[in-house]
Formats: C-alpha cells, sequence, structure tokens
C-alpha cells in the first residue's frame, strides 16, 4: 500500500458498534519506528470499552484499542538505532488495529528468522512469562490455575515444564481439554464453588496449593482462588478487574498467612523484558502457542472478534485480527 492511498484502521463508533476508515498513514518521530503490521491480538481489556461503559468516549482513535500487533519495520525515525528496515517485529503500541502503527524503538523486540510466518502477539505472550516469573513457581510445587483462557493455557504450560503439578480449573471442557494438552495434571470444571475446594483438598491431602493463578477477572473465582491457597502459600492476581471494586475474605488471608501478588505490570521495560522471553521460550521450542489462536478475523469483521472475545463460543481461546 502506498502512502498516497492511505492507510485502513478500525474506529469504534459507539458500544458494540466500529467501523473500518481510511486515514493517513502515520509518521514516525524521533526515536520510534513504523511498522507494517500483519496482525493484532484481541485483548479481553477491551471488552469493556467495547460495551459502552459511561467513561469511553466515541469515536476512538483511529486503530486505538490494538496492543498485540506485529508485523515488518517499513520506516526510521530520527535517531533510531539497532533496527533496520524490514526487520520482523513484535511491538507494544496502541493504536494497532489499524494497517500501520508507530512505537518508541525501546518498545520493539526483533523475532529470529524461525519465526517467519508465525503470528506473534508480544504483549500478552510477554505478559504470561512475567506473571509466571513473579509466580516463582518451581519444581514439586502443586499449582491450581483458576480459569483457562489464553493467558491461563500459557501459565499452564510454563509451570508444568517447570516441575510443577498443575490443576486447571475452568467453566468450559474445551479449555479443560486444552489445559490437559498444556500438561495439567488435574482438571476440574469450574461449576460447584464447595465442590472444586473439596476435591482440591483431596489432591493435596488437605494442605491445598503453593501457587494459585487467578486469570479470570471476577469476584468468584478471586474467591475460589484464595480459598486454593495453602497457608504461607501465594496467590497470584491475573486476572483483569477491571468492572468495578472487589472485596477479599481477609479474616482468612490473614490466618493462613497468603503472600498476594498483583502480577500486573505497568514499567515498560518489563513490560519488554517478558516479550523478549517470549520470544526465547517460542524460538526455542519451550513454549508453542500456535493452537491457542484459535480464531482469526479481517480487520473489517473486528466487531466479531470482540463479540467472540466475550462471548467465547465452543472452541475459542484467543482471536487474531490478520491484515
Amino acid at each position: 500500500m502506498s502512502e498516497a492511498a492511505g492507510m485502513r484502521a478500525a474506529v469504534l463508533t459507539g458500544a458494540g458498534q466500529m467501523t473500518v476508515s481510511d486515514t493517513s498513514i502515520p509518521e514516525p518521530g524521533e526515536g520510534q519506528v513504523r511498522i507494517r503490521l500483519e496482525g493484532c491480538g484481541v485483548c479481553a481489556s477491551n471488552l469493556t470499552p467495547w460495551s459502552g461503559p459511561d467513561w469511553m468516549q466515541f469515536p476512538t482513535e483511529p486503530g486505538a484499542l490494538g496492543h498485540e500487533g506485529w508485523g515488518v519495520v517499513d520506516a526510521l525515525g530520527p535517531g533510531v538505532q539497532g533496527l533496520a528496515v524490514g526487520d520482523r517485529v513484535a511491538a507494544l503500541s496502541y493504536k494497532s488495529y489499524a494497517d500501520y502503527d508507530v512505537a518508541d524503538a525501546s518498545a520493539v523486540v526483533r523475532l529470529p528468522d524461525s519465526l517467519a510466518g508465525q503470528p506473534f502477539p508480544g504483549e500478552p505472550l510477554g505478559c504470561a512469562m512475567n506473571i509466571f516469573r513473579r509466580s516463582e513457581i518451581a519444581a514439586g510445587q502443586t499449582v491450581a490455575i483458576v480459569g483457562i483462557g489464553f493467558l491461563g493455557a500459557v501459565l499452564t504450560r510454563l509451570a508444568s515444564q517447570a516441575g510443577a503439578r498443575v490443576i486447571a480449573i475452568s467453566r468450559r471442557p474445551f479449555s479443560l481439554d486444552v489445559a490437559r494438552r498444556m500438561g495439567a495434571a488435574e482438571t476440574i470444571p469450574m461449576e460447584d464453588h464447595w465442590a472444586i475446594i473439596e476435591r482440591v483438598r483431596e489432591l493435596t491431602g488437605g494442605t491445598f496449593c503453593d501457587r494459585v493463578i487467578e486469570a479470570v477477572g471476577k469476584q468468584w473465582p478471586l474467591d475460589l482462588a484464595a480459598e486454593l491457597t495453602r497457608e504461607r502459600g501465594r496467590l497470584i492476581i491475573a486476572g483483569y478487574h477491571q468492572d468495578g471494586p472487589r472485596q477479599v475474605n481477609m479474616q482468612m488471608w490473614n490466618w493462613r498467612g497468603l503472600d498476594v501478588i498483583n502480577a500486573h505490570e505497568r514499567d515498560p521495560e518489563v513490560y519488554m523484558q517478558g516479550i523478549r522471553e517470549a520470544v526465547e521460550a517460542v524460538a526455542s521450542g519451550r513454549l508453542d502457542p500456535s493452537e491457542l489462536y484459535t480464531h482469526r478475523f479481517p480487520l473489517e469483521r473486528l466487531d466479531e472478534a470482540l463479540d467472540a472475545t466475550r462471548d467465547r463460543p465452543d472452541g475459542f481461546l484467543k482471536a487474531l485480527v490478520t491484515y
């Protein structure tokens, strides 16, 4: 696509409504690169803006909300070193529901030739690596993962590879099948609160789990995750709780002496460390996320991708928008 022709970019026009507009191709500024995007992952954090809460402003800027992009560098801004036009990269940028986006050179990770042709939504893969690091999972531990979406599935693989015994808990049979393929030793349907607790009690001889990762972002899974964490165990909050306040059973948290980790990052360099670790893990074959990308949509059907991310039809785990 020539610069004269401009580019396509998705614009959210209202709650549950979007269009694709023609707009100008952005120019990289000082220390930035422009990326001709191949695709962008669809993140569950998009769903609250997509639902049109009172604080949301429409229309959005072109490409907005897309932050899981990958593609090929096609222009360098002044002062950029260490990257070249033609490099295939994953980037942490924020208007990637479009044909092109710009990113700070410091927020770009070059992809090795061994990943040629493979999608690489760097931000969620890097997020999983950062959560895994902060969980401090080790061989011999029992680890429960509450919620097996894309993130929970990747964490199941990483934890099982580390030698932990993983108990995967999720509401969908499809997700539990994925968890087994990713190395889960036990799977439990997320149906009955007390039945899950009793089953984990049985599986752990009454001691519960060394590590519990909550990866849903809702009140009930958070409550459940705490119940499954043993005395002096570590409860890791990986779910994105963006729809309001939460309550916790502080009496139980106190009594059990839990270490509680909010595994969300805000430091861009920590984000980038996770993405670099993810590139190494996938390139080395230690992690193969390919089966987790279950649905692909063209840019013009971003609305369907967002709806599928919200509704999670059978067989759905993660959507990619490809250009």
